[in-house]
């Protein structure tokens, strides 16, 4: 009997490690002059074709966090592709430099959304994907971005807002939204005023936009990330992890990509 368990666990081994066969690649794409350094990931024991997903990294830039996530979402059956909104893969270490990179983008919507648009293109090329089924989703600048391109009528099937910035200086027009909107955000963030969320759903509803909004209580801003104390200890800012909060917003996230897929 002992040997009839011992050859099921092997079994089970085995076909959770056939089914994790994830296909990391770094790979470098253009917008432009500016050469992007990026990060493709997919499970290769699937077959055929699939839903892909465009993960925009958080205003440090593109680091682990924004991999781990394209990663989760590898595991999920999804083509994910951490997408360099900085050009050249250029990380902060410092909230100065990190404002000032993400500043440089947000203040230059044509270069932000050429180097959005390139990474949909090298999705929509790529042979596990499916290009009729592309979303996106953003952590904090990365939230802001994908807000910013599906008010500008960026084509996808949706777009997903991790604890980004509603504000915006060019609001969304009626007809001109044509993806469906999800926004996760932390009903404690100090840089989320409940002035700028009901500022935010309005323009929502006069534009007819599809979208949801969900704030979990005692949520702060960065509560997806498990490094957001750490920043928030050595900077001195109010940045808090909080693992439920990640977890429901998680979970919110899959549920919509079953229903836009």
């Amino acid at each position: 009997m002992k040997h009839v368990w011992a050859i099921i666990g092997l079994f089970f081994i085995a076909t959770a490690g056939a089914h994790a066969a994830l296909k990391g690649e770094e790979i470098e794409y253009k917008a432009g002059d500016t050469v992007l350094k990026g990060y493709l990931v997919y499970d290769d024991s699937i077959a055929g074709k699939r839903p892909a997903v465009l993960v925009v990294h958080e205003w440090w830039g593109h680091n682990e966090y924004a991999r781990k996530r394209a990663r989760m979402l590898a595991e999920l059956g999804y083509t994910a592709l951490a997408v360099d909104m900085y050009g050249d893969g250029k990380q902060a270490d410092h909230p100065d430099h990190a404002g000032k990179f993400a500043g440089e983008v947000m203040k230059n919507m044509e270069v932000a959304t050429a180097r959005f648009q390139a990474g949909v293109r090298l999705l929509e090329k790529h042979k596990t994907v499916d290009p009729q089924k592309i979303a996106a989703i953003g952590y904090c600048f990365g939230g802001t971005i994908v807000l910013q391109m599906a008010r500008l009528g960026t084509s996808l099937n949706g777009v997903v807002s991790f604890h980004g910035n509603l504000a915006t200086a060019t609001p969304a027009k009626s007809g001109q939204v044509k993806t469906k909107v999800l926004v996760l955000n932390g009903a404690a963030d100090p840089f989320v005023p409940p002035e700028q969320i009901a500022q935010f759903k309005k323009e929502m509803d006069d534009a007819g936009v599809d979208y949801k909004f969900v704030s979990y209580e005692g949520a702060k801003h960065g509560f997806t990330n498990p490094d957001a104390d750490a920043f928030g200890k050595k900077f001195n800012m109010p940045l808090e992890y909080n693992a439920l909060a990640d977890q429901q917003s998680w979970a919110e996230m899959q549920q919509f990509f079953k229903k836009i897929f």
